[in-house]
């Protein structure tokens, strides 16, 4: 895959507009970002794994 622009314009629209919804696995806080990627490489997650930093 390649950086695309349109293809994000894309899936904004889908996910606006409630065609796809992206599965959250799990939330880590930005203090705890080493434990996100931990989990992340461990192959056990079933979703997108979300670093929050707000």
């Amino acid at each position: 895959m390649k950086p695309s622009g349109e293809q994000l314009r894309v899936l904004k629209e889908l996910i606006e507009g409630g065609l796809i919804k992206p599965i959250i696995d799990k939330v880590y806080p930005l203090k705890d970002a080493g434990q996100g990627f931990d989990y992340l490489e461990s192959g056990r997650a079933k979703g997108k794994v979300v670093i929050r930093i707000k």
